[in-house]
């Protein structure tokens, strides 16, 4: 006798291995999950997918004053690397970039800490996240030019220190400079890097803590050797969110530094709006390859899978 049939009707041979009925089984099954994902595969492919591989295309083109011209030139990737204006730009966006990931790491973990360690009730917690979330229902726009009757020369700042007697005169640098910059990002892009840390300090087992605090560590221990290796995903989740946001940012730069200061994805739309459409997906391209390797560095040091 070489095979036998199960109850199920699936066949195995002598050796023990699946039949054909077994085989035509998990062949369906796979089908079937192959199906369930082409309508989610067509939907990034469309709408993701498709329009990098237009800017990549276009940034291979020719163009000038009016026209564009279908072609493979490498000339937009060479003036583009080639320019010193190019990399200073880029140190520049990554000068916000750096400035601005470390002070919502700072602000954003320990308003999550609060809320997940120091807020009792299951209630309270939501109520405050709920608050934290309140700006965001205004636009980025309205935030951020929020700011500047507050840090200009006659603003709230300037006249409170004057009329205090802590300063003789306005202080230049609030607005229009890169401090105002690196303020109206930090207070756009925190909520960014509180959410996921305070989603990943929640789900951190108590009895852990309550295990460290008996075997004789004190708090600075407990957060350094027990909170902090634990939120390290969270951590790494917000730092994407706020590292691409900060380099694909434009108006915050080109508004609160009065046209002072430069990124990468305001020389783009410069030049878009001068109709230099391939020489700006080149940059594009360029800016996306540099975002990509910072998030593969961020996810080479940290396992977010645990958290997805």
């Amino acid at each position: 006798m070489t095979a036998a049939i199960t109850e199920d009707d699936t066949q195995i041979d002598a050796a023990g291995k699946p039949g054909f009925v077994a085989n035509i089984g998990k062949m369906s099954s796979h089908v079937a999950s192959y199906l369930q994902a082409v309508p989610l595969a067509m939907i990034l492919g469309f709408f993701f997918l498709l329009p990098i591989l237009m800017i990549a295309v276009v940034s291979f083109w020719d163009y000038d004053f009016a026209s564009l011209y279908p072609d493979f030139l490498t000339t937009n990737y060479t003036d583009t690397l080639g320019s010193w204006v190019t990399w200073k730009t880029y140190l520049n966006t990554l000068k916000y970039t750096a400035l601005v990931w470390g002070l919502t790491l700072l602000i954003g973990f320990w308003v999550a800490y609060f809320l997940a360690f120091h807020i009792r009730t299951t209630t309270m917690q939501m109520v405050l996240f709920l608050v934290c979330t309140v700006p965001f229902l205004t636009s980025n726009i309205i935030r951020m030019i929020s700011w500047i009757p507050v840090l200009g020369r006659n603003g709230l700042v300037n006249t409170t220190l004057i009329e205090m007697g802590v300063i003789p005169r306005p202080i230049e640098w609030l607005l229009y400079s890169d401090f105002a910059v690196v303020l109206a990002m930090v207070h756009l892009n925190t909520l960014f890097m509180v959410t996921p840390i305070f989603n990943t300090l929640m789900r951190i087992d108590r009895s852990l803590i309550e295990a460290a605090r008996d075997a004789g560590a004190n708090g600075w221990q407990i957060l350094w050797n027990v909170i902090i290796p634990l939120a390290k995903p969270g951590i790494a989740i917000g730092s994407i969110f706020v590292v691409t946001l900060v380099m694909a940012d434009f108006s915050t730069v080109q508004v609160m530094s009065g046209g002072q200061s430069a990124s990468v994805a305001l020389m783009m739309k410069n030049q878009m709006s001068l109709l230099q459409y391939p020489a700006a997906a080149a940059n594009a391209v360029v800016l996306l390859m540099v975002v990509l390797l910072m998030v593969a560095a961020i996810l080479r040091v940290v396992d977010i899978r645990k958290e997805l």
